[in-house]
């Protein structure tokens, strides 16, 4: 089966069940049980996606290096209003002409650096256990160059305040992987390449590294429109190797 552009990101269907450590990447207690469940942004229909097998090409993917580019914001500080929007605000970032925030790996808001007192952003349709995040931009636009470093994520706690979170260390997750080969820019901005991977940005915030056997490191920087629940789609260049890989099932463990 050819994976070009996205192609093999296009196959999925999957049960949150089949994660080993689910305690760790459901949404978390709020305060506000009214706010309904963060759906997958694609709402087509999507085959099944059983396991071929398959095997990697005997080399391992290094750690995706983002160092170099602006650091992530800091001071993250906001939650749920009585508005029933989640607004928050962060530091600037020296050298950042403007910044992103996405929810769920889904561009949520655009803010241009001027000088304004205040870099805010304004979420109006809220769901429950949702992954916010923003990066910095050393240019006013999508160039892969020019976007930094991705906050960790901030979820909303008991408290209905945001706070850090991610998936602790040494967290297994019992996966489909398959592979894919898309030399475009990921979704979240940087360019596609070895040791970067697809994943549901609903419970793998982007940011997040995995060890995949067979692969190696992954950097979780980009989504498809079938990658749900318990699939992973790792990146390798044009050629046989993605096909050789198959659909495995794998116990992926986040660094």
């Amino acid at each position: 089966m050819p994976r070009n552009v996205r192609s093999s990101r296009l196959f999925q269907a999957a049960s949150l069940a089949l994660l080993s450590v689910a305690a760790l990447v459901v949404a978390p207690t709020t305060a506000s049980a009214a706010l309904p469940a963060c759906q997958h942004f694609y709402t087509g229909p999507i085959p099944d996606r059983p396991i071929s097998g398959g095997h990697g090409n005997g080399t391992t993917a290094p750690a995706y290096d983002v160092s170099g580019r602006l650091p992530a914001p800091t001071g993250i500080s906001g939650g749920l209003g009585a508005d029933g929007k989640v607004t928050f605000t962060f530091n600037r970032v020296a050298g950042a002409k403007a910044y992103r925030a996405f929810k769920n790996g889904q561009a949520l808001q655009w803010i241009s650096d001027w000088g304004q007192p205040t870099l805010q952003v304004a979420d109006a349709s809220p769901c429950a256990g949702a992954h916010y995040q923003v990066y910095a931009m050393s240019a006013e636009d999508t160039a892969a160059s020019s976007i930094g470093q991705i906050t960790t994520s901030f979820r909303l706690n008991s408290s209905n305040r945001l706070a850090a979170f991610r998936l602790a260390a040494g967290t297994t997750l019992n996966y489909r992987v398959s592979a894919y080969n898309d030399v475009a820019q990921t979704a979240l901005g940087y360019n596609a390449g070895t040791g970067i991977c697809a994943v549901d940005a609903r419970i793998i915030p982007w940011g997040t590294r995995l060890w995949v056997p067979g692969y190696g490191h992954c950097y979780a920087a980009d989504i498809g429109s079938w990658i749900m629940d318990d699939i992973v789609d790792v990146w390798f260049p044009p050629g046989p190797a993605a096909d050789n890989w198959g659909i495995q099932r794998l116990n992926l463990v986040v660094e």
